[in-house]
């Protein structure tokens, strides 16, 4: 059964675009093909305790000798790496947070990049190479190519690194912009600007839905 993956790390639940924009993409996912289905997991309200040991960076069999693991963390690690690697689709909801990531997002990744077992190391490992990755990113501000905030976004290109270059993933990336605009009185001038991004993702995002899980059919 083709499988989505869905992560949010919002931590707004009641009126995040991130959250709203992901919703769209994974009720359009499941509508795609009667098979489809969504794994859910919300990175804010349970979020992913900080990997407790170094070691967990690395497969058992490049661990530094004498490093110990509990039994319990290794068993979480595990199961956020099946989670994964078991899905078709990844759709990870990734709102800019002081210019970078939510540190549950951060978390999330530090338990997946694990060189040897989802990046090649000392052997050519890229399970995931090819798989979709749908990064849906929502920005108070805007970033646009000119201003003085350009490059201030460093939550993309971080996972455009991990996913796509690291772990192999096909990304593709739907924005949102000027999310406070409706919230700060200096960016009232941007609040048509802002919806009309708003509505371009919700309809970005089920048109990829769409393809996608039609494809995984």
């Amino acid at each position: 059964m083709p499988r989505l993956l869905h992560l949010d790390s919002s931590a707004d639940s009641v009126s995040s675009r991130s959250r709203a924009i992901t919703r769209t993409f994974a009720d359009a996912w499941a509508a795609a093909g009667p098979d489809n289905t969504v794994v859910y997991r919300d990175l804010h309200a349970n979020p992913l305790p900080h990997l407790s040991d170094a070691a967990l960076h690395w497969p058992e069999r490049l661990r530094a000798e004498g490093s110990t693991v509990s039994a319990e963390d290794e068993a979480l690690q595990n199961e956020i790496l099946e989670e994964l690697l078991s899905a078709d689709v990844l759709l990870v909801g990734a709102p800019l947070y002081n210019y970078s990531l939510p540190s549950t997002l951060k978390a999330w990744v530090d338990y997946i990049h694990v060189p040897g077992i989802t990046t090649p190391f000392d052997v050519p490992s890229q399970p995931l190479a090819g798989k979709p990755a749908v990064v849906v990113s929502s920005r108070g501000g805007s970033y646009d190519e000119g201003t003085p905030t350009e490059g201030w976004d460093h939550a993309v290109p971080v996972l455009r690194i991990i996913l796509g270059e690291a772990l192999g993933m096909d990304v593709s990336v739907i924005t949102t912009s000027l999310t406070l605009a409706e919230v700060i009185p200096a960016r009232v001038d941007d609040i048509p600007r802002a919806e009309r991004e708003l509505a371009q993702a919700h309809t970005d995002a089920a048109a990829l839905a769409t393809r996608l899980g039609t494809a995984a059919v």
